[in-house]
């Protein structure tokens, strides 16, 4: 029973860890105490306080597991973790984009859009046409300064990576991210390629990641040049202007392989922001540009400092907004007839022209320089110009005033009435029929059915000869001439010689009322200057590729006849007087024979010009675009000054040549000897020296002086009465009778006379012929 009451009693816990002994003392010390209580609490009780104090300062070294260290072991396997998680992300991204793709092994570079070069006479380039605006060059062909420029700008390290810059990339990355908003892109020349020749332009996720996968091929596939030289001719430069030929041309009026280095800091300045930037739009911004590219060649070891200071001195102040000069108006026309040469244009070409550059400037500024003095108190706000030689190969062409203000070609495709100036068919159709320049036929008022032509300066000269008539231009005689040829007769020689457009087979026709075009006219009057020879016009010789082959090559070396010799020498002499002393007196070039004639439509709407020498023929035109009237320009005006300084202009140097026929004609009834010309106020022939000898000299001399009293013209030939018209005159003896074209017995009939100042004779009216040919 013993055992039974010690088992009452309780078991105090070890603290040790080991089984209790009997002879373990359990005792208390006066810290085990708790305050305020008179006993120890019973069963478990708290550690002591310093126990658990101790405890508690081991417990987070423990949980630290090595302190700091530890923290950074940790940080650094979440970052492996999450780096390769991003791998595996990125390379998802990339083998799902990349097999968006197509294969590899279908990769090619697309070819470059083809260029048209047009080259002038002597081998220079009058300007580039196609997509790009100029023709692709090599390094090697390029100024050295360019490549230096763009890879200091935008790819530093182009020659060392692999297509793609981590370092460039990173810095970009910090540099944006330091400013805000983005300042530098990460992309290397190589990516721009790729984007520029495979991608469109949108900034997505999947077109940067294929970007790379076309870098890493491109640098595989080519080198390092290949790469440069194919960004640099294909990169867009602004101003529709491609690659760095184009832009040449546009900015500086040069080609790449002259540019200085400051014209290359500026091309290389306008990769960031090619509208911006454009020296045509901020000249300051361009240049300010141009100052980065420079340090930083300077930073890259490409220049000196010398070579900055002068370079600063080089870089251009501004460009033209547009293109510009009337070369481009020769780049057009030829654009328009490539085409039907050659086809569609499937490669680069050059196209050689017949224009002579030095001609060109000078035509473009003999209109320029007459517009700027009197064009604005005239009215006169357009002009154009067309000169060909006696093959017509067209030698000078300017559309208009200005080029970058306007690119209608009025020389080509603006359509409006000669006027005056087609009066020479008229003559050469009465020539064909057998009249002849000493023809006299009356200068009175007339009336064809409805229709009453009147001269420019509503007078009448009573009888002249057709030269007088001509150089006059007076209006009544072309009319008489219409009829008595017949309007069918003188569209068809119109159209031999040249004329396409459409013509109206009505009597004012005489007067140009029919719209031809500038070259057309200009083109037939070359028959006139080159012995009766069509002068076909062209601007095209010659088309070949780059490597030389020829793709076309023109056959106008051998025209066919329209007119015989006889017939153009006596034109040519006819409108010899009208520079001499007829409507075209301000054209006269000092030293050589010229022929030309006139022309001016009602209201002075239109003016025209157009004569010769033995070199060249040009046609000029001033007028409006809106066909608003000048104030009385006439053609003897305006147009016959440009056309004097351009024609001074192309002769100087050369030596002076006769026309066709020494201005003398073939079989008149003087013996040969030249025609005297008309006087400015009246129908008779003057009285000018006869030439000793058919020189150059001689004939020269004839023109510009000699003996008062020698007849140069003979007397108007005899006619007859008719027998039953008392007093009324009839045609000349050579062409009385009918010369069984039929013309002789079907002239429309016409009333001649009535009230004049020279001549108070009227006529007699007996048959059509006396109609016409009356006084």
């Amino acid at each position: 029973m013993a055992g039974r009451g010690r088992s009452g009693d309780r078991i105090e816990p070890s603290f040790s860890g080991r089984p209790a002994r009997d002879d373990d003392e359990f005792s208390l010390d006066a810290d085990d105490r708790v305050v305020g209580s008179r006993s120890a609490p019973r069963g478990g009780s708290k550690p002591p306080p310093q126990r658990a104090a101790s405890r508690r300062r081991r417990e987070p070294r423990e949980r630290e597991g090595g302190g700091i260290f530890g923290f950074l072991r940790r940080v650094i396997y979440w970052c492996v973790v999450l780096f390769i998680w991003a791998g595996i992300g990125v390379a998802g991204l990339v083998l799902y984009y990349g097999s968006r793709m197509p294969s590899a092994s279908t990769w090619a570079i697309p070819e470059r859009p083809p260029n048209v070069k047009i080259t002038a006479v002597d081998g220079s380039v009058i300007a580039n046409r196609g997509a790009t605006g100029g023709e692709a060059l090599s390094l090697e062909n390029m100024s050295p300064y360019i490549p230096e420029a763009v890879i200091a700008i935008e790819d530093r390290r182009f020659y060392s990576h692999f297509g793609v810059d981590p370092l460039g990339l990173g810095r970009a990355i910090v540099t944006n991210f330091t400013a805000g908003h983005m300042v530098q892109g990460g992309s290397t020349l190589t990516q721009q390629l790729a984007k520029n020749l495979f991608l469109s332009p949108e900034r997505t996720l999947e077109r940067k990641i294929q970007e790379v996968l076309l870098a890493l091929w491109l640098e595989q596939k080519y080198t390092k040049d290949q790469i440069l030289a194919m960004y640099l001719n294909r990169v867009f430069f602004g101003s529709n202007a491609y690659g760095v030929e184009a832009a040449s041309r546009r900015y500086f009026n040069k080609s790449a392989r002259d540019v200085n280095l400051g014209e290359a800091a500026v091309l290389a300045g306008l990769l960031k922001a090619p509208s911006r930037l454009s020296p045509a739009r901020d000249a300051d911004a361009a240049n300010a540009r141009a100052q980065l590219v420079l340090a930083a060649m300077r930073e890259q070891g490409f220049i000196t400092d010398s070579e900055v200071k002068t370079a600063m001195s080089q870089t251009p102040s501004s460009a033209k907004s547009y293109w510009s000069g009337a070369g481009h108006y020769v780049a057009d026309m030829v654009m328009d007839e490539l085409p039907g040469l050659i086809g569609d244009v499937k490669e680069d070409i050059i196209v050689d022209t017949t224009i002579d550059k030095s001609l060109e400037k000078k035509a473009e500024q003999s209109l320029v320089d007459v517009l700027d003095k009197e064009g604005g108190k005239l009215d006169a706000s357009q002009a154009a110009l067309v000169s060909i030689d006696g093959t017509g190969a067209i030698r000078a062409l300017v559309g208009g005033r200005d080029y970058a203000a306007s690119q209608f070609n009025r020389a080509v495709k603006a359509k409006r009435q000669p006027g005056s100036s087609f009066k020479p068919f008229v003559y050469a159709a009465a020539l064909e029929k057998g009249l002849t320049p000493y023809s006299v036929f009356n200068d009175a008022p007339i009336r064809i059915g409805d229709w009453t032509p009147e001269n420019y300066e509503k007078k009448y000269n009573g009888e002249v000869t057709l030269a007088t008539a001509l150089a006059k231009s007076l209006n009544t005689v072309a009319a008489q001439l219409v009829m008595y040829d017949g309007p069918d007769q003188v569209i068809k020689l119109a159209h031999r010689l040249g004329i396409e457009s459409e013509l109206q087979p009505n009597a004012s026709i005489a007067l140009g009322t029919s719209e031809v075009s500038l070259m057309e006219l200009t083109a037939s009057y070359a028959a006139f200057m080159n012995g009766g020879y069509k002068a076909t016009p062209h601007v095209i010789r010659r088309v070949t590729t780059a490597e030389g082959k020829v793709l076309y090559e023109n056959t106008y070396d051998s025209p066919p006849r329209v007119l015989s010799e006889q017939i153009a020498a006596e034109m040519d002499t006819m409108m010899m007087g009208v520079i001499e002393n007829g409507t075209g007196k301000s054209a006269k070039i000092p030293g050589w024979q010229a022929a030309g004639k006139t022309g001016t439509t009602q209201n002075s709407r239109d003016a025209l010009f157009v004569g010769f020498t033995s070199n060249l023929t040009t046609g000029v035109w001033f007028g409006n675009d809106d066909g608003k009237s000048m104030k009385k320009v006439t053609g003897g005006g305006l147009p016959a000054k440009a056309w004097k300084e351009f024609m001074v202009a192309a002769h100087k140097g050369l030596s002076p040549a006769p026309l066709f026929g020494n201005g003398q004609l073939i079989g008149d009834p003087n013996g040969g000897q030249p025609m005297a010309q008309a006087t400015p106020d009246g129908g008779e022939p003057m009285t000018a020296e006869v030439p000793p000898s058919t020189t150059i000299g001689g004939i020269i001399s004839g023109v510009f002086g000699g003996d008062a009293n020698a007849n140069r013209y003979p007397q108007a030939p005899v006619r007859q009465q008719a027998a039953t018209s008392g007093n009324g005159p009839v045609p000349p003896a050579d062409v009385a009778e009918d010369d069984g074209s039929g013309y002789g017995s079907i002239v429309p009939p016409g009333d001649v006379g009535g009230a004049q100042t020279t001549s108070s004779v009227r006529p007699r009216r007996t048959t059509l012929l006396d109609l016409i040919m009356g006084q």
